[in-house]
């Protein structure tokens, strides 16, 4: 199939007119270009649609993607963290009979592959009766050696598995490579699934699409039914986000119910996996893993890694705890075990292997090593431990001189290299903004134990490619996917993970389970969303001013409004004493420049740093709004210009963006641990703010006030509340009242005092005390202070400064600083007591 330009014509007949007889198999198109039964409903569905509506569909789910915040984090790659999930709108199409063979093939393999672990870890009697070579254990660095008879719960050692698929030069499907460790891709099909399902629904059921939700339903059964409790706890253990898959790690957790957990949110005591939460330890039956196996436990395995458990190998040892999958399992992933499997097949299951492998030599074997050495340019070379730090090899590619050295090469370790056949893979059509352009399609599928066999996705994950090169088995290269539907041959049934109708279901109030490193990062996001909201206000009043949309009385109000900003941080140390024009250049370099240390877009993007570690936590509304306010790549500022005054619209954007973040949480989130650390968070931020904002401004009285009190006010969102009490005279007594001491007021100190006391009241740990807590104690003197102040004392200048409010508002300051240090120490840095972790707050945001 050759790129096809010709609009005008149906998508059907644009595929047909585009056909090109080459060696590979065309999954659309036939030898003789006609089309494939599975896809006439298809293309006749779409030709009835037409191109304009289906770009339309097509872009609403492109902007589902973008919303949901679906990533694969690329190592090394300019976006990160933030680089979008690539869909293709077209699925790839498969009949039932074809999955059916595939799906028996699967399993059988999986069964396999769980009996040579079974071995391996236990008698070893492949090895005794020479059906696999020694060195292929006990050289591949994926043998745990600690984990060599650990029996896991039930002998199990694989519960979830994926196979990598590609169709041959003749059309047959093979497997390209075996994926045991902790496979990933399963999330990122639910995500393919419901975006194409809800752009094509009207497809989706008329062709009978086998569903995919009963396979996650028997993982879930799967998990439950390893442990011996009654309602086991079970968690999701991911490297962070870090991760190239931790969007999928979040989404598989929340879709399956699972919590979803780092290393330092579990530890092991007596041989026992617990959670450490804000209410104590819980203990953990079972974890779905997806930390590679050396990982798993810097004790006993890979002593340099952070996001292990330590002990968790001797938690596994006395089978306290199951681990889905259990340590060791990516022994089976080397692609040198592959020529041996049929032999194995025979002797552990007694059958013959039902689905074939790509082709594979392993060159320890000396008859192996002279066919690839003879062959090298028809293959491809592969390490048969691939740690990454060496790519495969396509002798086609080498040259002479390049071939002669990697003969020598595999002379001198011969044992250290397997050689393959060139997979090709098949074509499959890719939107192309319309225009159908051929790509290559490769699928990763997913299996999952059910009883004594595992169960196959009807489905899975196509990954495409538009280079010439055969189909490579991650998104690393930066290839795109494409959703699998698996016709059904008769009626599909309706599966759901929720509960069914009528069916008991167990209440579960909102308690203190929440793991301390979620407290930790929500009470994070909530100091860093009103961090961004005070400095955006602050710099909106003194843009409008200086725009000339708000004129002041005084150039010296400016410069104490100026002043105000740089206590904050926002302004280069000595900017505020400067021309007009360097000010304003320093001001635009704040809000513009995603380089600048501290700066608005740096601070948008710790925002969503932190919140995607959180995500889980969040509605998807919430998460909406963050993307909203710090997308992938910053904000578009290239179509500004130079002028200060054209930032208004931006920033009043942003006030409205993170007050609707801030009522979400207020009115979506149940009044749970997660929700007070979140609200402390921005309770504590608000307070030092305002103080800090009235020390900078009002201590050292400006010769006219009145504009000084006038911004004030509009930063604080609180100028019509004052003329609705006093009109237009602006003194400072009220003004004061308003922002410090009125309980009334969601922006007055004593307000956020307020709060913040209901929140430390209804924590674990004061709860279960007679006297009064740090945390209680420091917040107690505060609201003492706020009290009993007399805001005309404050007003009063004393040889050229108020004192009395300067002493005042450093008191409140420093309470305040007290507090936020208590809640951390006795709830989230947690050095010693059972309650206690490292503290992992974001870099840059000091107390």
């Amino acid at each position: 199939m050759k790129p096809l330009l010709n609009r005008s014509s149906s998508l059907r007949e644009r595929l047909q007119q585009g056909f090109e007889a080459t060696c590979e198999y065309d999954e659309v198109l036939d030898a003789v270009g006609a089309v494939r039964s599975q896809w006439e409903p298809l293309l006749a569905s779409l030709g009835e649609l037409g191109d304009e509506e289906l770009g339309r569909r097509w872009e609403q789910a492109r902007r589902i993607i973008r919303e949901n915040g679906v990533t694969y984090n690329v190592h090394g790659d300019p976006e990160g963290l933030s680089r979008p999930w690539e869909l293709d709108p077209l699925p790839l199409v498969l009949p039932s009979d074809v999955w059916t063979k595939l799906s028996e093939g699967l399993s059988q393999r999986a069964r396999l592959l769980n009996l040579v672990l079974a071995d391996i870890y236990g008698p070893q009697r492949l090895l005794k009766e020479g059906l696999l070579p020694p060195e292929l254990v006990f050289a591949n660095p994926g043998f745990l050696r600690p984990c060599h008879g650990v029996q896991p719960t039930g002998g199990r050692y694989l519960y979830f598995y994926a196979a990598h698929l590609a169709r041959d030069a003749r059309g047959d499907w093979v497997v390209i490579a075996d994926r045991a460790r902790g496979p990933t891709g399963a999330g990122y099909a639910i995500e393919n699934r419901i975006v194409t399902s809800r752009m094509l629904p009207e497809m989706f059921r008329q062709m009978q699409v086998e569903r995919i939700a009963r396979f996650f339903l028997t993982l879930r059964e799967t998990l439950e039914s390893a442990s011996t409790r009654d309602n086991p706890r079970i968690v999701l253990l991911s490297p962070g986000p870090t991760s190239p898959t931790y969007f999928e790690d979040a989404y598989l957790a929340r879709y399956l119910g699972f919590g979803l957990v780092e290393g330092g949110d579990l530890t092991v005591r007596d041989d026992t996996v617990w959670l450490k939460t804000l209410g104590g330890l819980l203990k953990v039956d079972v974890i779905l893993r997806r930390l590679r196996d050396e990982e798993c436990d810097p004790l006993e395995l890979q002593s340099d890694s952070f996001f292990g458990v330590p002990g968790l190998t001797q938690a596994a040892r006395t089978g306290n705890v199951v681990l889905a999958n259990a340590l060791g399992c990516s022994l089976v992933e080397s692609p040198a075990l592959v020529p041996f499997l049929p032999t194995l097949a025979r002797s552990l299951l007694g059958e013959e292997l039902l689905l074939p492998t790509v082709r594979t030599w392993w060159c320890g074997d000396g008859e192996s090593l002279r066919y690839v050495a003879q062959h090298l340019d028809e293959l491809v070379l592969k390490p048969c431990y691939p740690d990454g730090r060496v790519k495969p090899v396509y002798g086609a590619s080498l040259s002479r001189e390049e071939r002669a050295q990697w003969r020598d090469r595999l002379q001198a370790s011969p044992q250290s290299f397997v050689a393959q056949e060139l997979i090709p893979g098949s074509t499959a059509p890719h939107w192309n903004s319309g225009d159908p352009t051929p790509c290559r399609v490769a699928v990763r599928t997913f299996a999952v134990a059910r009883g004594d066999s595992y169960d196959v996705m009807p489905g899975g994950l196509a990954r495409v490619s538009m280079s010439a090169d055969a189909p490579g088995e991650s998104a690393l290269g930066g290839q795109g996917s494409k959703d699998v539907w698996v016709l059904a041959s008769g009626p599909v049934s309706q599966v759901s993970l929720l509960h069914p109708a009528g069916a008991s279901i167990s209440l579960q109030p909102s308690g203190n389970d929440l793991p301390s490193r979620v407290a930790d990062h929500l009470f994070w996001l909530g100091r860093q969303a009103e961090r961004i909201e005070g400095a955006v206000r602050m710099t909106r009043s003194i843009v409008a001013r200086l725009s000339g949309e708000t004129s002041l009385a005084a150039p010296e109000t400016l410069a104490t409004l100026l002043r105000g900003l740089a206590d904050h941080g926002r302004l280069t140390p000595g900017t505020a004493a400067a021309s007009s024009d360097v000010i304003e250049e320093d001001i635009f370099s704040f809000l513009v420049d995603p380089q600048r240390p501290g700066g608005l877009q740096a601070m948008l993007q710790a925002l969503r740093r932190t919140a995607t570690v959180v995500r889980d936590r969040l509605s998807i509304d919430s998460w909406r709004i963050l993307n909203h306010v710090a997308p992938q790549r910053g904000w578009d500022f290239s179509r500004l210009g130079t002028s200060l005054g054209d930032t208004l619209p931006l920033l009043d954007r942003l006030v409205l963006d993170l007050a609707g973040f801030s009522g979400m949480g207020n009115e979506s989130m149940t009044r749970g641990p997660g929700w007070r650390f979140l609200d402390m968070g921005r309770r504590v931020e608000r307070a030092l703010h305002t103080l800090r904002l009235l020390s900078s401004t009002l201590v050292f009285p400006a010769t006219e006030e009145e504009p000084v009190y006038e911004a004030l006010l509009e930063i604080a969102d609180s100028s019509m509340t004052y003329r609705n009490r006093y009109l237009t005279t602006l003194q400072l007594p009220p003004l004061l009242d308003l922002l410090v001491t009125d309980l009334s007021n969601p922006r007055a100190v004593a307000f956020q005092a307020e709060a913040l006391a209901g929140h430390i009241d209804a924590l674990p740990r004061a709860s279960q005390r007679h006297q009064l807590s740090s945390e209680q104690r420091a917040i107690l003197a505060m609201q003492t202070d706020l009290r009993l102040v007399n805001v005309y004392e404050l007003a009063e200048i004393q040889n050229g400064q108020r004192a009395l409010l300067d002493q005042f508002l450093q008191r409140c300051s420093q309470s305040i600083r007290e507090l936020s240090d208590e809640v951390v120490r006795n709830y989230l840095v947690h050095a010693g007591p059972a309650r206690q972790m490292p503290d992992v707050r974001p870099t840059g945001f000091s107390l």
